[in-house]
């Protein structure tokens, strides 16, 4: 664009010079003094360079350049605002822990139990929950079987400060898994995946020795979508009773942590139930924060949680 301007102005320049030359040539040819009238055609001769010279000065493209440079700019906020949006969580309340398992999955892993159970302190309808049953079964001379089932359940929202709802939920699990492989004074470790059980499941082992006897411990925690579960499960034979085989444990706390997946799924499809008697709760979920659901845990950690009631143990002792 700015080349042929540039040839323009020259052959402007250069028609302009051939005049004033053969203005010169006709004034030298003249007798007498010079006319002082010739300056106004000099000026006015040059007046076209000018105007060719301010006509090229700017680029009709660089200001339709311009407007698209301002109109991407202001198009940047919004696209911005669209990548902070999260995705909605997936399941929006949870069942109530104590429902969550079938009287006859109950009856099997804490038969002397109270099917009822016991709600955790920090129960927060939709939000998090927890329920433990505990049963002693004696058997005289031969001593005790003790078993404890604890179920615990945390739901994480999506939030755009912090995330989306899965994601806050899988680290949580993450975190979950390191607390129970932690526990101080386990003996025999033990960690293994579990098929089948929600987006994802760990099932840790180990051996608990007290004074009231030797434990089996089973954690098994799993997620799916924005939900956590916690399943503990432990047992012992007490007074001289037969201590209870490990794998047999780990495979009845596999299956109740599937059906309690099992009870969140069908808590938030508000149609049936996930297993006999195992009524979830179709109450929507309340406006309890995300930041809270993170920072407490539904019933204290997986540690926490192995440990089973040593009075319960220390009666069984008594009793025998």
């Amino acid at each position: 664009m700015k080349e042929p301007c540039t040839d323009l102005h020259s052959e402007t320049s250069e028609t302009s010079a051939s005049s004033a030359d053969r203005s010169s040539s006709a004034r030298s040819r003249r007798a007498g003094p010079r006319d002082s009238t010739a300056s106004p055609l000099s000026a006015r001769a040059a007046v076209p360079v000018m105007l060719v010279a301010s006509g090229c000065s700017s680029d009709s493209g660089s200001g339709d350049d311009a407007q698209k440079e301002a109109a991407t700019s202001s198009a940047q906020p919004s696209q911005s605002a669209s990548e902070k949006a999260v995705q909605e969580a997936a399941y929006a309340t949870l069942p109530k822990p104590c429902d969550a398992l079938a009287k006859k999955t109950l009856a099997d892993l804490v038969p002397k139990a109270n099917k009822s159970g016991k709600a955790g302190a920090s129960n927060e309808s939709g939000t998090r929950g927890s329920c433990s049953w505990d049963s002693l079964d004696n058997n005289g001379v031969k001593g005790s079987q003790f078993r404890w089932l604890n179920v615990s359940l945390l739901r994480f929202d999506s939030d755009a400060a912090r995330g989306e709802g899965n994601e806050l939920a899988q680290e949580y699990y993450v975190k979950q898994v390191k607390d129970a492989q932690a526990v101080e004074g386990a003996k025999n470790a033990r960690t293994q995946p579990v098929s089948g059980t929600g987006d994802e499941a760990t099932a840790v082992r180990y051996d608990l020795k007290k004074k009231e006897g030797s434990f089996k411990q089973q954690t098994v925690v799993t997620r799916i979508e924005n939900v956590v579960v916690t399943l503990d499960y432990n047992g012992a034979g007490l007074a001289g009773e037969k201590t209870p085989d490990a794998a047999d444990l780990t495979k009845a706390a596999e299956k109740a942590a599937k059906e309690t997946v099992a009870a969140v799924i069908a808590a938030n499809q508000g149609d049936g139930t996930a297993s006999e008697s195992a009524a979830p709760s179709k109450e929507a979920s309340k406006s309890a924060s995300p930041s809270k659901s993170a920072s407490k845990p539904a019933s204290g950690s997986a540690s926490k949680d192995a440990s089973p009631s040593a009075s319960a143990s220390a009666s069984a002792s008594k009793k025998n």
